[in-house]
């Protein structure tokens, strides 16, 4: 499924015949981005990065009239520290106007969840008014993975560098990534395990952000990726289907109180 919609995305990205010059000067006039990284370690034990996400390819639709306002604002109420939302829109159903949206609606500083394969994806983000981007290193080359994270950090931006192994881990050091984000899930099979998680967290050193991504359904795994050293989570399907989205963040901030024994 990986190989298929980065595919899709490269396609896009060769029809694109905008000057990228053009594109950089317009997000570099863009106001000042709000502050992504740094507030995932000061401001909690464990910090949450909510998504927005309307459906996908593995669960089809998640949460059928879901409005992109209200559920920020619940996300928010509910403590979380930043938003993550898709803008694909053929995989997904996102777009950049949920990400415009969910950036009204609160004061949390929001990641443009898409696959990023080109300068022009940086733009985009920023143009959309994304403060941060995901940079999959699954997806890219490492003269891609260098390229596109410089062009972030010139615009303001955070990246979330996204990785499954080891070798990816070392890859994203080598690029000097401070933001790093250890999916659990596989890309290829959509299968999650999370002992690959806790087992990259003790490879990532102390001044990097880790953030544990997928698998995270309450208090119990939220336990489990903050003892590995995790600095946040980032969750959403187990929070954009929940019947109380606000609720469901906070078990998740505080799981020190609510979670069960392991074991």
């Amino acid at each position: 499924m990986l190989d298929v919609i980065i595919a899709a995305h490269r396609r896009a990205a060769e029809s694109d015949t905008r000057a990228i010059e053009t594109l950089i000067s317009e997000a570099e006039s863009q106001p000042v981005a709000r502050p992504f990284r740094d507030p995932l370690r000061t401001n909690k034990d464990l910090s949450v990065i909510a998504e927005i996400k309307r459906r996908s390819p593995s669960a089809g639709e998640l949460a059928p009239g879901l409005v992109v306002t209200e559920l920020a604002a619940r996300y928010a109420a509910g403590g979380a520290t930043a938003l993550s939302v898709l803008t694909d829109a053929e995989f997904f159903g996102g777009s950049a106007d949920d990400l415009k949206a969910a950036r009204a609606a609160c004061d949390l500083p929001v990641l443009r969840k898409d696959f990023t394969i080109s300068e022009a994806d940086v733009c985009d983000a920023r143009l959309m008014g994304a403060d941060a981007i995901l940079l999959i290193v699954a997806a890219l080359t490492d003269d891609e993975l260098q390229r596109f994270r410089d062009l972030a950090v010139t615009l303001g931006l955070a990246a979330l560098v996204e990785v499954h192994t080891s070798e990816e881990l070392a890859r994203a050091l080598d690029a000097g990534a401070d933001l790093i984000g250890v999916n659990s899930r596989n890309l290829r099979t959509f299968e999650v395990d999370l002992e690959v998680v806790e087992r990259l967290a003790r490879r990532i050193p102390d001044n990097v952000i880790k953030v544990a991504e997928s698998g995270v359904k309450g208090p119990a795994e939220a336990k489990r990726m903050a003892e590995c050293g995790y600095d946040a989570v980032l969750v959403g399907t187990g929070v954009v289907t929940a019947s109380d989205p606000a609720a469901a963040i906070r078990g998740l901030v505080n799981w020190s109180e609510l979670s069960p024994p392991r074991g």
